[in-house]
């Protein structure tokens, strides 16, 4: 109601201006009659008007448009002296012919000009500042919709969403898979329902939360948990949010968000995505950006300042927190730091439970295979790959999911859409023999992965696949299991060397040397695995931060990397040898799955190993084990 008064009153503002100039310049004047060219029957010379006059034949004279024209009534001896009326173009310069009007005693009326232009004048003089008026109207009405009811020029303001009692539909029930960190929050808001039980021992409330993970492992999602189960005002707003064009912008809603917090203390404040404010100060090519630190200096001092935050719960979540300030991360702000991982095969068990909740799925379908051959997904991944099971099976025409249309799903996720497969040709065996030679390698190798499934199909980037699914969860790997690895990948490339020599190797393995050289190379520098020793030589995280690692100099010399060199490359052409020899060893069995997965194009891991065990008599105590 408000906001339609100002509506009214703004547009009546110039409404009025208008109003009250049209009446001061042609209402409040009297009228001025207008001349009537028809009235006139016949238009006559200037000259023969003079000769009128001086016969005393004019008897009124009507002078218009500021002397140009005149409308006579005189008598003409043409028509037996009858009256008529007369049109006669005046002169400019004619000083002369008042004087003979007054002298004559002629009937004399002087018309002032129309005000037709005038008024014409007068609008288009008015055309700029209505245009101004009315665009500074629509911008103000168009800033009210996008900052709220009167929120016109409050850039200052925060731009937090605030809810008394959130309702997100989300609570603790629904997040699965981080039970470390669900615990560490639900104590939070214990600590926010029951203070009691926490200060009666002397314990405070941490004044800030930080959640570290990567994308996807639900970071936000526990933040609308903690909206939806804490019962308190609950703000929450993304860091980009607050750094604008404005010079103070951002500290001003900073200022004016923790404002609004300590009014509705206790209540909680839900930093998104904060390292679009929190990075370290002073870094960068060129200098720092001032604005975006003086609003993380406001975020400091109102975290943990002279008058600090009591009541206040400041919760954040980053995937970035390398890159944050030391000063953000000290305890007095983030009292906790919480890490939120991809979950392990229990926690994937969990999150596939929570998501298939409203789908209709097969009554033969194991979640636990599923989360088996699912490592490293997250959430976000398993959300997305239950969801793209549930497409292809509407896409299908069935009733509920089976475990074909998971497994085109996991595929499609981890390596793209699939495409035609290949005619019979020699590309096609070429390919072939490529991931037999990944999946043979993969099974007679000692500390291997088991093979998953072998197609032909193709899928993204990729001509052919092998999958591996570990048999447990790894979070640890050792140095077997790794040469192990590096001798899988460079299967392809042994088996086109085997079978169609050296000459006829093809651009296929690029990837696999990439891949091999890269995971060699982390041995040497960053494990310990080689001759030069248990040294680390290289830090884990290679992203650089501009100003702060762009100009650090090498951590060792030319000597070593030399020596770096020799190692990785001794450590992948002793893998590639090791392939070498299980391709020669069983060049029967490999030449006989070719020729099924080109006639079937897939083979799962199962009929893999069966038909390989037919043609194989390699003991499982003497398995290929690489040598360095």
């Amino acid at each position: 109601m408000k906001q339609s008064w100002k509506t009214i009153l703004l547009w009546s503002l110039p409404v009025l201006v208008i109003a009250f100039f049209a009446y001061q310049n042609f209402f409040a004047r009297p009228a001025v009659p207008q001349m009537n060219v028809n009235a006139a029957n016949t238009r006559i010379s200037y000259g023969r008007f003079l000769g009128y006059l001086d016969a005393h034949r004019v008897r009124k004279v009507d002078i218009y448009e500021g002397g140009r024209t005149a409308i006579i009534v005189a008598t003409d001896p043409q028509l037996e002296n009858r009256e008529q009326r007369a049109r006669v173009d005046l002169p400019a310069y004619a000083p002369e012919l008042m004087t003979k009007l007054k002298e004559s005693g002629v009937d004399l009326a002087v018309y002032p000009p129309s005000n037709n232009g005038q008024i014409w004048g007068f609008l288009s003089n008015l055309i700029f500042p209505i245009a101004l008026v009315g665009g500074l109207f629509f911008l103000f009405r168009r800033s009210s919709q996008m900052g709220g009811p009167g929120q016109a020029m409050d850039f200052g303001k925060s731009k937090a969403r605030f809810s008394m009692d959130a309702k997100t539909g989300v609570l603790f029930d629904d997040v699965a898979g981080i039970e470390e960190a669900k615990e560490e929050l639900q104590e939070v808001v214990t600590f926010l329902k029951k203070p009691e039980r926490f200060t009666a021992v002397g314990a405070k409330i941490p004044k800030g939360v930080l959640l570290i993970g990567p994308p996807g492992t639900g970071k936000t999602l526990l933040a609308k948990a903690i909206a939806g189960e804490a019962g308190v005002p609950f703000f929450s707003v993304s860091g980009s949010e607050f750094v604008e064009m404005f010079v103070g912008v951002g500290a001003s809603r900073v200022r004016d968000l923790f404002k609004k917090a300590k009014e509705s203390a206790p209540c909680i404040v839900f930093i998104d995505e904060i390292d679009a404010v929190g990075r370290q100060r002073g870094t960068g090519i060129g200098g720092g950006n001032d604005e975006r630190e003086q609003t993380l200096n406001q975020i400091l001092t109102e975290m943990d300042g002279f008058e600090g935050n009591t009541g206040v719960i400041v919760i954040a979540a980053t995937n970035r927190p390398d890159v944050l300030d030391s000063a953000l991360l000290r305890p007095g702000r983030f009292d906790r730091q919480i890490s939120v991982d991809p979950p392990d095969i229990k926690g994937r068990l969990q999150v596939l439970g929570v998501h298939a909740k409203g789908k209709k799925i097969a009554a033969d379908i194991s979640m636990e295979a599923i989360a088996r051959r699912t490592p490293g997904f997250t959430g976000a991944d398993l959300a997305n790959l239950l969801n793209e099971a549930a497409i292809l099976t509407a896409r299908r025409r069935k009733e509920a999911m089976t475990m074909a249309e998971i497994d085109d799903a996991v595929d499609r996720v981890i390596a793209g859409l699939e495409g035609k497969a290949l005619v019979d040709s020699r590309n096609k065996r070429l390919i072939a023999y490529h991931e037999v030679g990944h999946a043979i390698v993969g099974t007679l190798i000692k500390d291997h992965d088991p093979v998953q499934k072998v197609t032909l199909i193709p899928r993204g980037q990729a001509a052919g696949l092998t999958w591996f699914t570990p048999s447990d969860e790894q979070s640890l790997i050792s140095r077997a299991q790794i040469i192990a690895r590096i001798t899988g990948a460079l299967g392809g490339r042994a088996a086109e060397e085997v079978v169609f020599g050296n000459a006829e190797v093809t651009t296929g393995a690029g990837n696999d040397l990439q891949q091999v050289t890269n995971i060699a190379r982390q041995m040497v520098t960053r494990f310990g695995m080689s001759t030069m020793g248990s040294m680390s030589m290289e830090a884990p995280n290679a992203e650089v931060f501009l100003g702060r690692d762009l100009v650090s100099r090498s951590e060792y010399s030319e000597d070593s990397a030399a020596k770096i060199d020799r190692q990785v490359r001794a450590i992948v052409q002793s893998c590639y040898q090791m392939a070498l020899k299980i391709m020669l060893d069983n060049r029967e069995a490999i030449d006989r799955v070719v020729e099924i997965l080109v006639d079937k194009e897939t083979l799962s891991g199962d009929d893999f190993r069966q038909i390989v065990a037919e043609y194989t008599v390699v003991p499982e105590k003497e398995r290929y084990v690489p040598q360095l």
